[in-house]
């Protein structure tokens, strides 16, 4: 038995890793580098686009760190990448992009039951076991064939944040430090202080500044995960202090609180480059150098990526897919990645390795799985299979999981029983799922 999967991206390589991993022979068509989508430039399989951060690695009191864990013990691929090519990020889990997507490339590649075949495909595989792992960027014309056939394509539009050269960061307006003394050593987090008076300046500039053009840009669905920072500003002159530029747990080299943050965090092992942290953007690259370069540590800051903004495309799932991940109306074609409806890298990689699951169990003609919402992974196979007259993308987060039993008022307490209790029924299920595909 063979499998098409389509898209070497996060969810198809796990997607493809698993499958190969248990014995099912994969044949994984990619359109790079003959084809690229307008977010990608590498012609490496995984590309991580808008940022370098997988997230809090925090496994029991954060629910993304919690799916890492789960992903880890039903084998993730996207894991073990992230093992070898981690960059110091405190408490959260970044990598060297670019070893990052070698390593998967390297791995599929290399794997004897996996066939690499480089096009374009236009059109949904007609026969056989597939999984269609595209991407929010997914190329027109196989997009037209999926609107044409299934319909129901809903969009938002998803912002990258900038980059700026290490060299040209006034590191003597910064100081380095984890929020709540959170991380590894003295701190991974560069951190850019602003003052009361230069915060509102920079917040006055930001609500003004000229924001790019973007096709049907006033008809847009902003997803609040990836918000831009300047729409972020417009809400209110303290909203920023309140999100990514909050002082909270942090404090500089006398010891005091500052008035508002920017972190910058590592983008490569060399930490030749920095990442502005939350500051995804649509403003004209212009106004982005101006702007940004009113935050003093930044006042001659050199910039290698300008953030952009681009249009994501998902599916309206809880129509058209099964808790497997499979088509209704054609169980042997499956879908993964971010156009099922889930959002972030995480969990798009987690998808794949849920739709490979729920593929392999039938071709050995078992019932599907039985998920339910005390697992994260659990919890997305439902979000995007549940009946939702307004499904939105959904990120990893507590508040999907089923509620314990008994309540608990303390919080951390609260998330470390349900990390503790998703574990135990992951553990579980991989052991069930390894007995039922030996």
């Amino acid at each position: 038995m063979q499998v098409t999967v389509v898209g070497a991206g996060l969810a198809g390589c796990e997607a493809a890793h698993f499958l190969a991993a248990h014995g099912v022979r994969v044949r994984l068509v990619e359109s790079k580098p003959q084809k690229f989508t307008p977010a990608h430039s590498s012609k490496n399989f995984a590309e991580l686009v808008c940022s370098n951060s997988l997230k809090s690695n925090d496994v029991y009191g954060n629910a993304c760190g919690l799916l890492k864990e789960e992903m880890r013990l039903l084998g993730s691929l996207t894991m073990q990448a992230a093992e070898v090519s981690r960059v110091p990020a405190g408490g959260a889990l970044a990598v060297d992009r670019d070893a990052f997507s070698a390593y998967v490339t390297q791995k599929i590649e290399q794997d004897p039951n996996i066939e690499v075949v480089c096009g374009e495909v236009k059109t949904l595989p007609e026969e056989g076991y597939a999984i269609v792992a595209t991407g929010p960027l997914t190329l027109d014309a196989l997009a037209q064939d999926i609107v044409q056939k299934l319909g129901g394509n809903l969009y938002f539009y998803d912002a990258a944040a900038p980059i700026v050269s290490a060299s040209s960061i006034d590191f003597s307006k910064t100081f380095t430090g984890d929020r709540y003394g959170k991380g590894e050593g003295s701190g991974d987090y560069v951190n850019c202080p602003m003052t009361k008076e230069e915060y509102e300046a920079f917040v006055d500039a930001l609500c003004s500044a000229e924001r790019a053009l973007v096709h049907d840009f006033d008809k847009r669905d902003v997803f609040e995960g990836c918000m831009p920072v300047e729409i972020m500003a417009s809400r209110g002159k303290d909203t920023l202090r309140f999100g990514m530029l909050k002082p909270v747990g942090l404090y500089d080299r006398d010891g005091k609180r500052p008035y508002a943050v920017l972190q910058l965090r590592k983008e490569n092992c060399a930490g030749t480059a920095y990442n502005l942290v939350g500051f995804q953007t649509n403003l004209k690259f212009p106004e982005q150098k101006r702007v940004f370069s009113m935050i003093p540590a930044l006042h001659d800051a050199e910039f290698l990526r300008y953030g952009v903004m681009h249009r994501n495309t998902f599916l309206n799932a809880p129509a058209l897919l099964n808790a497997d991940f499979s088509l209704k109306t054609r169980p042997q074609l499956f879908f993964a990645g971010q156009m099922t409806g889930v959002e972030g890298y995480v969990e798009s990689a987690a998808s794949g390795i849920l739709a490979a699951i729920g593929c392999a169990m039938r071709i050995k003609g078992l019932p599907p799985l039985q998920w339910d919402a005390t697992t994260v992974c659990g919890s997305l196979a439902l979000h995007v299979s549940t009946p939702n007259a307004d499904f939105q993308p959904m990120n990893a987060n507590y508040g999907i999981l089923q509620p314990l039993e008994t309540q608990v008022r303390d919080k951390a307490l609260k998330k470390r029983l349900l990390s503790e209790r998703s574990l135990e029924n992951i553990r579980a299920i991989a052991a069930e799922i390894g007995r039922a595909l030996q």
